[in-house]
């Protein structure tokens, strides 16, 4: 008995590690963004006469308040982020609905998306996004069973990312609104809802979807222009034409950085949504190489912990981590394929990378979350690790070998959640 506190104190005392890999994506994206940055925006800053380093010196402050965010997440235990859930859920539905109250919400170029903050603009998805990710995790580990047996169970976050959906279709936003949807599906086919039961919203919801994305006059001018943009290369077509022409004048190494000609107020947006044919032209395919590679790292990094965490029983942290891999692949693929031509285009920045305020904000403190899973999730390897090995190795000073059962039992406690009980285990996207 006197052992039990002594043993408890040494587990406690057990920290664990942030994943280098991670790490090392993170700080180099990060990197990579502020010489690019720099690069891409010092003509738009002299032709809007506020001086040729002012957008990288607001990338630069956004990116150091990123960096506090990401290391306040990093020291927040997930239990207590998790405990707040239904309150980020209505934080959601607040931030979507402030940009339309007077004097809150600011438009720009016509769309009705931004929070004035006084001192600068705040685009309300962009913290949306991470909220909603957090809250999807928390519910699929409390309805974990449910949502593979029920259709209420399934259909109840779906219903919340049609609301969701509904305002960003007011703001307008459909590059968001398509980015939440995708995030939703995945995270409930990886969290194990039946696959069968989820083919019905899937064939509902894309009529609706094409129907939204023609609605409008000027999203079918994007897709015409995407198919042909040589067609209209002086209206339509131009933003496609200019990149297309920064990334074939690029070739394999670049011109060299800073040689750009494109971004020279030919290539509009060239430091935020069009930022990569920047990287194309000054780096060529080594460049683009380079940049998918990183987000590949980090996107194949965060599904591999989001899986163990799940082996391990830690089904919040899994969930999040498969909900914070799932935005940041989609959203750079979304983005290098409108670069590269492959994809209409659309208002999605490039995480990390683009220069931005909000954008940069909430993905630093995404990727502080995500390592901070990394960080509980070694820790309670370590943890089960200390546990094996005393009761494999008993000694005078631990535990007696009839005290086995007990270890197992302990370590089973640290692989758990907050419940312990048995339950169905997710399918990650199987049929079943």
């Amino acid at each position: 008995m006197t052992d039990t506190p002594r043993q408890a104190t040494r587990l406690d005392a057990i920290e664990g590690r942030f994943d280098p890999w991670l790490l090392g994506a993170s700080i180099a994206l990060a990197c990579m963004g502020v010489v690019m940055v720099a690069s891409s925006s010092i003509a738009i800053g002299e032709g809007l006469n506020v001086g040729p380093f002012y957008f990288l010196t607001r990338h630069l402050v956004f990116l150091a308040g990123g960096v506090g965010l990401a290391l306040w997440m990093m020291r927040t235990e997930l239990k207590t982020i998790e405990s707040h859930n239904q309150l980020l859920l209505l934080a959601c539905f607040v931030l979507l609905l402030a940009v339309f109250v007077p004097g809150i919400g600011r438009t720009v170029n016509g769309a009705r998306r931004w929070l004035n903050l006084g001192v600068s603009n705040f685009q309300a998805v962009e913290a949306v996004k991470l909220l909603y990710i957090v809250w999807l995790a928390s519910y699929l580990v409390r309805f974990r069973d449910e949502v593979n047996a029920t259709w209420k169970a399934m259909l109840k976050p779906l219903g919340v990312a049609v609301a969701l959906v509904g305002l960003l279709i007011l703001q307008p936003d459909f590059g968001s609104l398509s980015l939440i949807l995708a995030i939703t599906a995945g995270m409930l086919v990886l969290g194990g809802v039946n696959m069968p039961r989820m083919f019905g919203p899937v064939l509902v919801g894309l009529p609706v979807l094409a129907a939204i994305a023609i609605a409008e006059p000027y999203r079918v001018r994007r897709f015409t222009s995407f198919m042909n943009p040589w067609a209209d290369p002086f209206d339509s077509g131009y933003q496609l034409t200019n990149a297309l022409m920064a990334v074939g004048r690029g070739e394999v190494f670049g011109v060299g950085l800073g040689a750009s000609v494109q971004k020279l107020s030919y290539l509009p947006e060239a430091h935020t949504d069009f930022i990569l044919a920047v990287i194309a032209e000054e780096l060529g395919l080594v460049g683009v190489s380079l940049v998918v590679g990183l987000y590949a790292l980090l996107a194949g990094r965060a599904f591999w912990i989001g899986l163990k965490c799940v082996e391990m029983r830690r089904h919040f942290a899994g969930y999040c981590a498969f909900g914070i891999a799932l935005w940041m692949s989609l959203q750079s693929f979304v983005s290098i394929g409108v670069n590269l031509g492959l994809l209409p285009t659309k208002g999605l920045t490039l995480p990390l990378i683009s220069s931005g305020g909000s954008s940069v904000l909430m993905t630093s403190m995404a990727l502080g979350l995500l390592l901070r899973v990394s960080y509980e999730l070694d820790r309670a390897e370590r943890q089960v690790a200390r546990l094996r090995g005393e009761a494999l190795q008993p000694s005078p000073g631990n535990m007696p070998a009839t005290a086995q059962p007990a270890a197992v039992a302990a370590t089973a406690s640290v692989r758990g959640t907050s419940r312990l009980r048995q339950r169905i285990e997710p399918t990650l996207g199987k049929l079943g």
